[in-house]
Protein backbone atom coordinates (compact mmCIF):
# COMPACT_ATOMS: atom_id res chain seq x y z
CA UNK A 1 0.00 0.00 0.00
CA UNK A 2 1.29 3.49 -1.10
CA UNK A 3 1.87 6.17 1.79
CA UNK A 4 -1.05 7.78 -0.21
CA UNK A 5 -3.29 5.13 -0.05
CA UNK A 6 -2.33 4.43 3.65
CA UNK A 7 -3.51 8.53 4.54
CA UNK A 8 -6.54 7.55 2.69
CA UNK A 9 -7.38 4.39 4.75
CA UNK A 10 -6.82 6.31 8.02
CA UNK A 11 -8.69 8.95 7.26
CA UNK A 12 -11.65 6.82 6.73
CA UNK A 13 -11.30 4.91 9.79
CA UNK A 14 -11.27 8.13 11.70
CA UNK A 15 -13.84 9.17 9.81
CA UNK A 16 -15.94 5.87 10.46
CA UNK A 17 -15.07 6.19 14.16
CA UNK A 18 -16.49 9.76 14.77
CA UNK A 19 -19.90 9.12 12.79
CA UNK A 20 -20.00 6.35 14.80
CA UNK A 21 -19.80 7.77 18.10
CA UNK A 22 -21.82 10.51 16.41
CA UNK A 23 -24.43 8.11 16.15
CA UNK A 24 -24.37 6.64 19.53
CA UNK A 25 -23.87 10.11 21.13
CA UNK A 26 -27.65 10.77 18.87
CA UNK A 27 -28.71 7.98 19.82
CA UNK A 28 -28.54 8.57 23.68
CA UNK A 29 -29.76 11.94 23.13
CA UNK A 30 -32.65 10.89 21.39
CA UNK A 31 -33.45 8.58 23.70
CA UNK A 32 -32.92 10.42 26.56
CA UNK A 33 -35.65 13.53 25.35
CA UNK A 34 -37.98 10.46 24.94
CA UNK A 35 -37.13 9.81 28.60
CA UNK A 36 -37.04 13.24 29.48
CA UNK A 37 -40.05 14.16 27.83
CA UNK A 38 -42.62 11.57 29.58
CA UNK A 39 -41.48 12.70 33.06
CA UNK A 40 -42.36 15.95 31.73
CA UNK A 41 -46.16 15.47 30.42
CA UNK A 42 -48.37 18.18 31.48
CA UNK A 43 -51.91 17.45 30.56
CA UNK A 44 -54.58 20.06 29.57
CA UNK A 45 -57.95 19.30 30.03
CA UNK A 46 -59.34 21.10 27.01
CA UNK A 47 -57.06 18.67 25.22
CA UNK A 48 -56.92 15.53 27.06
CA UNK A 49 -60.41 15.03 28.80
CA UNK A 50 -64.20 15.81 27.92
CA UNK A 51 -67.11 14.68 30.06
CA UNK A 52 -68.98 11.91 29.62
CA UNK A 53 -72.04 13.02 31.51
CA UNK A 54 -73.31 16.52 33.18
CA UNK A 55 -71.37 18.46 30.93
CA UNK A 56 -73.82 21.28 31.33
CA UNK A 57 -72.85 21.18 35.31
CA UNK A 58 -69.24 21.76 34.81
CA UNK A 59 -67.03 23.63 33.15
CA UNK A 60 -62.93 24.18 32.32
CA UNK A 61 -61.39 27.19 33.22
CA UNK A 62 -57.64 28.52 33.94
CA UNK A 63 -56.52 27.75 30.27
CA UNK A 64 -57.48 24.26 30.56
CA UNK A 65 -55.61 23.85 34.46
CA UNK A 66 -58.51 23.71 35.83
CA UNK A 67 -62.35 21.65 35.92
CA UNK A 68 -64.96 22.44 39.00
CA UNK A 69 -67.12 19.13 38.64
CA UNK A 70 -70.69 19.98 40.02
CA UNK A 71 -74.00 17.92 41.40
CA UNK A 72 -77.09 19.55 42.01
CA UNK A 73 -80.58 17.05 42.46
CA UNK A 74 -80.49 16.68 38.84
CA UNK A 75 -77.56 15.28 37.97
CA UNK A 76 -74.16 14.83 38.77
CA UNK A 77 -70.90 14.85 36.01
CA UNK A 78 -68.40 13.27 35.08
CA UNK A 79 -64.97 13.49 32.45
CA UNK A 80 -62.42 10.43 30.97
CA UNK A 81 -59.45 10.90 29.47
CA UNK A 82 -59.47 10.34 25.55
CA UNK A 83 -56.33 8.25 25.99
CA UNK A 84 -55.84 4.61 28.11
CA UNK A 85 -52.24 3.63 29.34
CA UNK A 86 -50.31 0.70 30.90
CA UNK A 87 -47.62 1.85 33.25
CA UNK A 88 -46.55 5.10 34.91
CA UNK A 89 -47.87 7.62 36.96
CA UNK A 90 -51.10 9.33 36.83
CA UNK A 91 -51.66 12.32 39.14
CA UNK A 92 -54.52 15.00 40.05
CA UNK A 93 -54.66 17.84 42.23
CA UNK A 94 -58.04 17.49 43.86
CA UNK A 95 -59.81 20.00 46.22
CA UNK A 96 -62.98 18.15 47.72
CA UNK A 97 -66.79 19.67 48.12
CA UNK A 98 -66.26 21.64 51.33
CA UNK A 99 -68.92 21.77 54.42
CA UNK A 100 -72.01 19.52 54.53
CA UNK A 101 -70.96 16.71 51.74
CA UNK A 102 -72.34 14.18 53.56
CA UNK A 103 -73.80 11.51 50.83
CA UNK A 104 -71.76 12.57 47.82
CA UNK A 105 -68.80 10.68 46.38
CA UNK A 106 -65.55 12.24 44.41
CA UNK A 107 -64.28 9.44 42.74
CA UNK A 108 -60.64 9.67 40.81
CA UNK A 109 -59.86 6.38 39.16
CA UNK A 110 -58.14 4.39 36.41
CA UNK A 111 -60.51 1.29 34.47
CA UNK A 112 -60.57 -0.22 31.24
CA UNK A 113 -63.80 -1.77 29.84
CA UNK A 114 -66.07 -5.18 30.00
CA UNK A 115 -66.96 -7.65 32.46
CA UNK A 116 -63.41 -8.58 32.92
CA UNK A 117 -62.16 -5.11 33.51
CA UNK A 118 -59.23 -3.80 35.73
CA UNK A 119 -59.69 -0.69 37.94
CA UNK A 120 -57.06 1.44 40.55
CA UNK A 121 -59.68 3.59 42.88
CA UNK A 122 -59.33 6.67 44.76
CA UNK A 123 -62.86 7.66 46.55
CA UNK A 124 -63.55 10.10 48.57
CA UNK A 125 -66.99 9.50 50.80
CA UNK A 126 -68.16 13.01 52.08
CA UNK A 127 -69.37 13.72 55.68
CA UNK A 128 -71.41 16.11 57.46
CA UNK A 129 -70.14 19.05 58.15
CA UNK A 130 -67.00 19.14 60.63
CA UNK A 131 -66.60 15.11 60.66
CA UNK A 132 -63.60 14.34 58.13
CA UNK A 133 -63.44 12.88 54.72
CA UNK A 134 -63.21 8.61 54.44
CA UNK A 135 -60.56 7.74 51.54
CA UNK A 136 -61.67 4.62 49.80
CA UNK A 137 -59.02 2.65 47.90
CA UNK A 138 -59.90 -0.41 45.64
CA UNK A 139 -58.41 -2.34 42.99
CA UNK A 140 -59.95 -4.67 40.76
CA UNK A 141 -58.52 -7.36 38.12
CA UNK A 142 -60.07 -9.04 35.82
CA UNK A 143 -63.50 -7.85 37.03
CA UNK A 144 -63.10 -9.17 40.90
CA UNK A 145 -62.09 -6.22 43.03
CA UNK A 146 -63.21 -6.63 47.17
CA UNK A 147 -59.53 -5.32 47.81
CA UNK A 148 -60.88 -1.95 49.97
CA UNK A 149 -58.54 -0.12 51.82
CA UNK A 150 -59.81 2.86 53.88
CA UNK A 151 -58.36 5.79 55.37
CA UNK A 152 -58.82 9.13 57.02
CA UNK A 153 -56.74 12.25 56.01
CA UNK A 154 -54.62 13.98 58.05
CA UNK A 155 -55.60 17.55 56.77
CA UNK A 156 -58.48 18.95 55.37
CA UNK A 157 -58.92 18.22 51.99
CA UNK A 158 -61.60 20.94 51.34
CA UNK A 159 -59.30 24.02 52.06
CA UNK A 160 -56.72 23.70 49.36
CA UNK A 161 -55.46 21.55 46.52
CA UNK A 162 -53.74 17.99 47.31
CA UNK A 163 -51.90 16.10 44.83
CA UNK A 164 -53.47 12.01 44.47
CA UNK A 165 -50.92 10.00 42.04
CA UNK A 166 -51.41 6.04 41.16
CA UNK A 167 -48.14 4.59 40.40
CA UNK A 168 -48.08 1.97 38.65
CA UNK A 169 -45.66 -0.43 36.85
CA UNK A 170 -44.95 -4.28 35.92
CA UNK A 171 -43.84 -4.52 39.97
CA UNK A 172 -46.63 -2.74 41.80
CA UNK A 173 -48.97 -0.27 42.07
CA UNK A 174 -49.02 2.23 44.76
CA UNK A 175 -51.31 5.23 46.00
CA UNK A 176 -49.85 8.15 47.08
CA UNK A 177 -51.08 11.10 48.89
CA UNK A 178 -48.93 14.53 48.35
CA UNK A 179 -45.96 12.28 47.88
CA UNK A 180 -46.83 10.01 50.72
CA UNK A 181 -47.57 6.47 49.90
CA UNK A 182 -50.83 5.21 51.54
CA UNK A 183 -50.66 1.58 49.96
CA UNK A 184 -49.01 -1.17 47.99
CA UNK A 185 -50.51 -4.22 45.54
CA UNK A 186 -47.20 -6.30 44.36
CA UNK A 187 -47.59 -8.20 41.27
CA UNK A 188 -48.42 -11.94 42.52
CA UNK A 189 -49.66 -12.98 39.31
CA UNK A 190 -47.17 -15.99 39.08
CA UNK A 191 -49.33 -17.35 42.26
CA UNK A 192 -52.52 -16.94 40.80
CA UNK A 193 -52.87 -13.47 41.97
CA UNK A 194 -54.90 -10.67 39.45
CA UNK A 195 -52.46 -8.12 38.62
CA UNK A 196 -53.67 -5.42 35.70
CA UNK A 197 -50.69 -5.59 33.39
CA UNK A 198 -52.34 -6.36 29.95
CA UNK A 199 -55.21 -3.65 29.99
CA UNK A 200 -54.98 -0.35 29.12
CA UNK A 201 -56.97 2.35 31.23
CA UNK A 202 -58.71 5.41 30.80
CA UNK A 203 -58.58 8.21 33.71
CA UNK A 204 -61.91 9.30 35.09
CA UNK A 205 -63.20 11.66 37.76
CA UNK A 206 -66.75 12.49 38.83
CA UNK A 207 -68.99 14.00 41.65
CA UNK A 208 -72.35 11.97 41.78
CA UNK A 209 -75.19 11.33 44.56
CA UNK A 210 -74.38 7.82 46.88
CA UNK A 211 -76.20 8.72 49.45
CA UNK A 212 -77.85 5.19 49.32
CA UNK A 213 -74.24 4.06 51.09
CA UNK A 214 -71.62 7.07 51.20
CA UNK A 215 -71.92 8.43 54.66
CA UNK A 216 -72.69 5.75 57.47
CA UNK A 217 -73.54 3.13 55.33
CA UNK A 218 -76.68 5.38 54.04
CA UNK A 219 -78.26 6.77 57.05
CA UNK A 220 -77.08 10.47 56.03
CA UNK A 221 -78.73 11.67 53.29
CA UNK A 222 -77.57 14.46 51.13
CA UNK A 223 -78.95 18.07 52.34
CA UNK A 224 -80.33 19.41 48.71
CA UNK A 225 -80.30 22.88 50.17
CA UNK A 226 -76.80 23.33 50.25
CA UNK A 227 -76.65 22.32 46.64
CA UNK A 228 -74.80 22.80 43.80
CA UNK A 229 -72.10 21.05 45.78
CA UNK A 230 -68.51 21.23 43.83
CA UNK A 231 -65.20 19.70 43.71
CA UNK A 232 -62.33 21.02 42.08
CA UNK A 233 -59.42 19.12 39.72
CA UNK A 234 -56.67 20.82 38.70
CA UNK A 235 -53.13 20.22 36.66
CA UNK A 236 -53.79 16.50 35.10
CA UNK A 237 -50.93 14.68 34.98
CA UNK A 238 -50.49 11.61 32.90
CA UNK A 239 -46.57 10.16 32.90
CA UNK A 240 -47.25 7.65 31.44
CA UNK A 241 -46.90 4.80 28.80
CA UNK A 242 -49.77 4.94 25.73
CA UNK A 243 -52.12 1.98 25.24
CA UNK A 244 -51.82 1.07 21.01
CA UNK A 245 -53.27 -2.35 21.75
CA UNK A 246 -51.96 -5.96 23.28
CA UNK A 247 -48.51 -4.81 21.34
CA UNK A 248 -48.85 -2.33 24.59
CA UNK A 249 -48.46 -5.28 27.16
CA UNK A 250 -44.68 -6.43 25.74
CA UNK A 251 -43.69 -2.67 24.73
CA UNK A 252 -44.64 -0.22 28.05
CA UNK A 253 -43.61 -3.27 29.89
CA UNK A 254 -40.15 -3.57 28.49
CA UNK A 255 -37.01 -1.54 30.46
CA UNK A 256 -35.75 0.43 28.50
CA UNK A 257 -34.94 4.43 29.69
CA UNK A 258 -38.38 5.76 27.95
CA UNK A 259 -40.06 3.55 30.43
CA UNK A 260 -38.82 5.09 33.38
CA UNK A 261 -41.36 3.66 35.35
CA UNK A 262 -38.95 0.31 34.89
CA UNK A 263 -36.26 1.42 36.46
CA UNK A 264 -34.89 -0.56 39.18
CA UNK A 265 -35.99 2.26 42.08
CA UNK A 266 -39.63 1.95 41.02
CA UNK A 267 -39.54 -1.77 41.83
CA UNK A 268 -39.38 -1.20 45.41
CA UNK A 269 -40.27 1.88 48.31
CA UNK A 270 -37.20 3.64 49.43
CA UNK A 271 -36.77 3.31 53.33
CA UNK A 272 -37.78 6.77 53.25
CA UNK A 273 -41.26 5.61 52.17
CA UNK A 274 -41.83 2.47 54.01
CA UNK A 275 -41.10 4.44 56.74
CA UNK A 276 -44.32 6.93 55.68
CA UNK A 277 -46.33 4.46 54.18
CA UNK A 278 -46.06 2.55 58.02
CA UNK A 279 -46.58 6.23 59.19
CA UNK A 280 -49.87 6.20 57.95
CA UNK A 281 -51.18 2.61 57.88
CA UNK A 282 -50.11 2.68 62.16
CA UNK A 283 -52.51 5.88 62.16
CA UNK A 284 -54.78 6.53 59.64
CA UNK A 285 -56.21 3.37 57.79
CA UNK A 286 -59.50 2.55 59.13
CA UNK A 287 -60.90 -0.45 57.16
CA UNK A 288 -58.36 -3.21 55.39
CA UNK A 289 -59.63 -5.97 53.79
CA UNK A 290 -56.76 -7.96 55.01
CA UNK A 291 -58.16 -8.00 58.50
CA UNK A 292 -61.99 -8.64 57.86
CA UNK A 293 -62.03 -12.20 58.80
CA UNK A 294 -65.78 -11.97 59.34
CA UNK A 295 -66.53 -11.17 56.16
CA UNK A 296 -64.40 -14.15 54.36
CA UNK A 297 -65.25 -16.14 56.62
CA UNK A 298 -61.39 -16.32 57.61
CA UNK A 299 -60.41 -17.48 54.10
CA UNK A 300 -58.31 -14.59 53.47
CA UNK A 301 -57.15 -13.77 50.39
CA UNK A 302 -53.50 -15.24 49.56
CA UNK A 303 -51.77 -11.69 48.90
CA UNK A 304 -52.92 -10.70 52.73
CA UNK A 305 -49.88 -13.57 53.56
CA UNK A 306 -47.45 -11.67 51.45
CA UNK A 307 -45.33 -8.70 51.55
CA UNK A 308 -46.74 -5.93 49.77
CA UNK A 309 -43.74 -3.59 49.87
Amino acid sequence: MSIQDKKKADKNTIWSAEMASFSALFAAVFISAIAFQSCLVHGNFYNDMYFNWGAKHSYIYNNGDDISLLLDKSAGSGVQSHKAFLFGSIEMLIKLVPGNSAGTVTAYYLSSNGNYHNEIDFEFLGNSTGEPYTMHTNIFTQGKGNREQQFKLWFDPTKDFHNYTIHWNPSAVVWYVDSIPIRVFRNYKSLGIGFPDEQGMQVYSSLWNADNWATRGGLVKIDWTRAPFKAGLRKFNARACKWNGPNSIRQCAYPTPANWWTAPAYKQLSWDQQHKLKWVQDNYIIYNYCTDYKRFKWVMPLECSLPQY
